[in-house]
């Protein structure tokens, strides 16, 4: 059974119903089903929701053939679309449609690990707009990017 993070208003795992303080999605189940709209990320990229709750996300992708450039590196944009996913998670957890307005990443180092992961949380939420942090690492913990996302709120 996944753990639930009080603090934070987290839960995770592999579909276990845990019920948390988020206003829009009830268990993680409903959080997957909703942003499994986002065919690319979730099925092209093979991006999975680790962990969901109020402003906070953490997503992951197994390294594939797929994910990977000419340079048999982890290309920019996986990354990339991991990082945004995670965002979408995390600045729509309260039932406020957001969409990403700009986006700046930073790319730290190559992906080297099997696993890549990535974390959103907000530095600031506003009315209108909102800035998150996202930041992608691999299973060893090392650092590969840094991602700010401005969200605008639609709806």
């Amino acid at each position: 059974m996944g753990q639930t993070d009080q603090s934070r208003g987290v839960f995770a795992g592999k579909g276990e119903e845990e019920i948390s303080d988020m206003e829009k999605f009830k268990s993680i189940d409903e959080v997957r089903e909703y942003f499994s709209g986002d065919k690319f990320a979730t099925e092209a990229a093979g991006i999975e929701i680790v962990e969901a709750g109020v402003q906070y996300a953490k997503c992951r992708f197994r390294v594939e053939d797929v994910h990977l450039n000419a340079a048999n590196v982890v290309m920019g944009g996986a990354i990339y679309t991991l990082a945004d996913l995670t965002f979408a998670v995390a600045a729509n957890s309260e039932g406020v449609h957001t969409v990403t307005a700009s986006s700046n990443i930073s790319f730290l180092a190559p992906a080297t690990g099997k696993e890549l992961y990535a974390e959103a949380k907000p530095i600031k939420e506003g009315r209108t707009i909102c800035l998150y942090e996202v930041r992608v690492y691999d299973e060893n913990d090392r650092n590969v990017a840094y991602a700010t996302m401005t969200g605008a709120h639609v709806g």
